[in-house]
């Protein structure tokens, strides 16, 4: 589906991004992949590695607050991946209106642009923390997941199809709790929130695997969730340091204790298939057929969270993960 196509990546200098970029351009022959991200530095450095020499990759300055920028950089596009976002749970609190502009706003240009370029589908990155949100970050996504549903009832002739990927937290991304664990090893102290929290938890390659079979699996108006397996955040502080000092700080603000992926309000529209669940969307004004997902219904009431998920995580599990993850690339 990718072969002889041009694919571009919102906020593709990210971690998950480069690796995004990275499996396109080794597994398949696209025609071009557009690098969409404000940060010149950083795209100056994915320029340099060898990974990206002499393949059919191009950078583009942009923010998606901008969407002339985005409606130019989107001209002859096929596929947009959406994964450009600000994410840390903790700035959100502090700092709402950037938040705002970038993951909601950004989404509405994201969405006219893409129409007005004549893309044929766009797939946006999503978040466990968009699902019965108590923080900014959560609101916001939130928000996005509904404003690129809703799109597929106003993209007109050109019947682009807009869908969203909805995972857990990303082992290794910028910020995440195994390389900062890591630290507090090497100076001595492991600081945790609450040692009964849970988190579902992916790897990159996986999630971007994930997003890549979306792509190609969209009629538009879907969110994809895969099965994930789920883990306490004492556990992976055991695996990690399990002879390092403990000190307990408390939940920070906007922080949940669990996480979900499906809400119990959602079961009902909401298919559960061998790897992965799919949520229909609940008023299409689209044509759209949920038949066509082979699979079962969930039941009334269900709920897909961290902490009645029956895929477990063990402490050997989690030390291997922490393993491959320190011989790996991810950064």
């Amino acid at each position: 589906m990718l072969n002889g196509k041009t694919i571009l990546i919102t906020g593709a200098t990210g971690t998950f991004g480069k690796r995004c970029c990275q499996e396109i351009l080794t597994r398949y022959s696209p025609k071009k992949v557009i690098v969409f991200s404000r940060d010149e530095h950083k795209q100056s450095e994915m320029a340099q590695r060898p990974v990206f020499t002499g393949k059919p990759i191009r950078f583009f300055l942009g923010d998606v607050r901008d969407k002339d920028r985005l409606e130019r950089a989107m001209t002859d596009v096929d596929y947009v991946i959406h994964a450009a976002a600000l994410k840390q749970v903790p700035a959100a609190e502090y700092n709402p209106h950037e938040f705002i502009k970038t993951n909601i706003n950004g989404a509405m240009n994201v969405v006219d642009a893409a129409i007005s370029a004549g893309v044929k589908r766009v797939i946006a990155l999503s978040t466990d923390k968009a699902v019965n949100p108590i923080n900014l970050y959560g609101a916001t996504k939130l928000c996005s997941d509904k404003i690129f549903i809703a799109a597929n009832s106003y993209s007109g002739k050109t019947r682009t199809a807009f869908s969203v990927v909805r995972y857990g937290n990303v082992i290794g991304s910028r910020g995440s709790v195994i390389p900062i664990f890591l630290k507090q090893k090497e100076a001595g102290l492991i600081t945790i929130t609450k040692s009964e929290m849970t988190r579902f938890i992916i790897t990159i390659d996986e999630g971007v695997a994930f997003a890549l079979r979306s792509l190609g699996d969209m009629t538009g108006g879907e969110i994809f969730i895969p099965k994930l397996p789920s883990c306490s955040i004492g556990d992976l502080a055991q695996a990690i340091a399990k002879d390092c000092p403990v000190k307990i700080i408390g939940l920070r603000p906007g922080e949940k204790l669990h996480e979900a992926l499906i809400p119990a309000d959602e079961a009902h529209q909401s298919t559960e298939q061998v790897d992965r669940f799919v949520i229909h969307p609940s008023n299409p004004y689209w044509k759209y057929q949920p038949e066509r997902y082979e699979g079962t219904r969930c039941p009334q009431g269900f709920s897909y969270d961290s902490l009645t998920n029956p895929d477990k995580l063990s402490i050997s599990d989690l030390q291997a993960i922490v393993e491959t993850y320190k011989n790996s690339e991810v950064d």
